[in-house]
């Protein structure tokens, strides 16, 4: 189990304070949960971009994520913190590519998204295990983010075949 952290050290660190996904990390149970509901406001806002915009915003999440990820867990001196959420935030907007319109679309990619990333199924497992630093605290989310992607897009397609 890591060292708790003091929401002092979160919010005197403006990266870390992002990489705890603007406080929710600091969520006594389930951060990564609290840390995906939060990302939905990201979600409702980026969503007005077109599919382009959203796609180059969610990209720029995600490889900005490497660093910040990255510096909080040397910052805190913990690989991976489960306080650290912003892995969160870039899975779920990855998954949301895929998701269809209104809020059962929020509720289906964030529950299979959720699902992946603490499942772990291959290859999420492998890259959470075996991938150090910033790359590999975000890895195993944007792979957990495809996978939920790809079912949500292939239901989509098999709905729109009847």
């Amino acid at each position: 189990m890591s060292e708790p952290v003091h929401a002092r050290q979160v919010f005197s660190d403006p990266i870390v304070w992002l990489a705890f996904g603007f406080g929710s990390g600091l969520a006594p149970r389930a951060p990564g949960t609290a840390g995906t509901l939060m990302a939905i406001p990201l979600f409702l806002l980026l969503d007005q971009l077109t599919f382009t915009g959203y796609l180059l915003a969610t990209t720029f999440i995600t490889l900005i994520g490497v660093w910040i990820c990255g510096y909080a867990s040397r910052v805190l001196g913990v690989h991976d913190h489960p306080g650290i959420v912003w892995d969160e935030f870039a899975g779920f907007l990855i998954a949301m590519t895929a998701a269809p319109e209104g809020w059962t679309g929020i509720v289906a990619g964030f529950a299979l998204f959720r699902l992946f990333d603490i499942w772990k199924p291959w290859p999420v497992s492998r890259a959470d295990r075996e991938v150090r630093g910033g790359l590999g605290i975000m890895l195993d989310d944007v792979l957990a983010g495809l996978m939920a992607a790809a079912v949500l897009w292939s239901a989509g397609v098999l709905l729109a075949i009847n």
